[in-house]
């Protein structure tokens, strides 16, 4: 019977073992993902940003000058 049990526990560590492993891949491909949609969201803002047409210039500096008075 004891013979059962040690092997049914070392089996159970073993999976144990492997699941923990498994979880450290993912929580790794996780991380390694999220700095990747950063930076992927960051490049979609910047090319947006260069993208808007600029803002209108007022030929004249005074009348805006002026407008902010």
């Amino acid at each position: 019977m004891n013979d059962r049990l040690e092997a049914r526990l070392a089996e159970l560590r073993e999976e144990l073992e492997g699941g923990q492993g498994i979880l450290a891949e993912l929580e790794l491909r996780e991380a390694t993902t999220r700095e990747t949609l950063l930076r992927i969201s960051g490049a979609i803002q910047v090319l947006g940003e260069l993208l808007e047409p600029p803002a209108a210039v007022d030929a004249e500096p005074e009348a805006a000058v002026a407008a902010l008075r």
